[in-house]
Order: C-alpha cells, then sequence, then structure tokens
C-alpha cells in the first residue's frame, strides 16, 4: 500500500515538471503527506491544471459519507471490477506528484521507516483517480486514491505492493481521456524498475502523521 509520502518541492517546480498551464494550488514542501490531507493532484481539462483534492476517494455515488470509509488506494487487480474505481478509470484519471514516499520494514521485532525515492531524487507521478461528490444540498466534495501495483525488485523485501509510478513517458496518456481501453489503461501500471530506486532509514518522527517537517526525511544510521 502507500499510506505516506513526500513532496519536498514547490509550484515552479511542478509547472516545469509536468508541463502545467493553470496553477489553482500552491504548493510547498511537505515532508510526511498523510491521508485525509489536501494532496497536489496535475489534471487535465483542455490544459493541465494544478489542484488540490482530498486524499481518500468517495464514489460519486455514495450516499451516506458516515458509512463510507474513504478509499486511500486502489489495487490495479481489481480497478475494473470495483464500482468504487471503474467509472474513474475511464473518465477520472490524474497524476499525484512525489518524490518518495515511505513503508515500514520489520526488524528485530520494530518497524524500521525507510524513505523510498529515485537515486537521482526526481520528481515522478503516482498514477491517481479522483471523483467528485455532491451532497443533496450542493456540496461538492472532490477526492483522490493512489493505485497500487505488486512491488519488484529489492523493494519486495520491503512489502509486497507499492505505488504505481508511471513512467513519464506515459504521463500524458494516463491523463488522455479518450483512451478508454481498459487493456491499454492497465497496461501503464505496473512496479517501477527498483534499479532506479533507493531506500533511506530516516527518523521516527515519520511514523507520527502530525509530524511534517525536515527530520522526518533525516537519515539515520
Amino acid at each position: 500500500m502507500c499510506g505516506r509520502y513526500t513532496l519536498q518541492q514547490t509550484t515552479q517546480d511542478l509547472l516545469a515538471r509536468f508541463g502545467v498551464q493553470l496553477a489553482i494550488f500552491e504548493v510547498k514542501p511537505r515532508y510526511n503527506i498523510a491521508p485525509s490531507q489536501e494532496v497536489a493532484v496535475v489534471r487535465a481539462d483542455g490544459q493541465r491544471r494544478l489542484e488540490a483534492l482530498k486524499w481518500g476517494l468517495v464514489p460519486f455515488w455514495a450516499k451516506d459519507l458516515k458509512k463510507l470509509k474513504p478509499m486511500i488506494n486502489a489495487r490495479m487487480e481489481t480497478l475494473v471490477e470495483k464500482p468504487t474505481f471503474r467509472a474513474a478509470l475511464s473518465r477520472r484519471r490524474c497524476l499525484i506528484p512525489a518524490d518518495g514516499f515511505f513503508e515500514w520494514k520489520k526488524e528485530s521485532g520494530t518497524k524500521v521507516p525507510l524513505h523510498i525515492r529515485m537515486r537521482d531524487k526526481s520528481l515522478f507521478a503516482f498514477a491517481g483517480l479522483f471523483d467528485q461528490w455532491k451532497s443533496p444540498e450542493g456540496e461538492v466534495l472532490e477526492t483522490c486514491a493512489i493505485i497500487t501495483v505488486p512491488a519488484g525488485g529489492w523493494i519486495t523485501e520491503v512489502h509486497d505492493r507499492m505505488p504505481a509510478i508511471l513512467k513519464a513517458e506515459d504521463e500524458e496518456h494516463w491523463l488522455d481521456t479518450n483512451i478508454k481501453e481498459p487493456a491499454r489503461i492497465l497496461s501503464m501500471l505496473g512496479p517501477y524498475p527498483a534499479d532506479q530506486m533507493e531506500a533511506i532509514v530516516v527518523s521516527p518522527a515519520v511514523n507520527s502523521p502530525k509530524k511534517d517537517s525536515p527530520e522526518c526525511v533525516q537519515p539515520v544510521a
């Protein structure tokens, strides 16, 4: 799964990297992004827009939010069959910018936090889905989820799953909702080459979702 990640960049960094034409959300460095928080996403509807959505997908057809648990992750294997994700996979795909994510590796009975990132520390995009829910009173709630895939390479020693990181050449196609064939969409998903990534043991400060400071990504021996 993916339950915590980082985006240590600014709005200008994202504009340049993802070809954003309209920014309606100011991005500031984040070191411990957690579910239920607002997160930066890139959507395309004639032009690429940088916006903020709440992390934890609520499907448009939901009736009672009190009885619904928002989904922070969507498993690649069930995207087509699950009603929560099926429509979004066809019509509501987005990029979720990041520069690393956290996993916890069990060692000697304790969980050690790891910051997994690109070896060159570059920006990348999770494959995301979004949806828009409206209450009978007209309240609008826009939410998103990160797709997960089976882990590959050395990452399997940490966790059996990982977030779906899109190859740069697939990002434009992922945003193109004219592409609706499930097989073609799913072909863009898979474990990112682990040899291009690294894992750094970081401070246990990251264990608390209330912490969001450079200390969370501070390497430790």
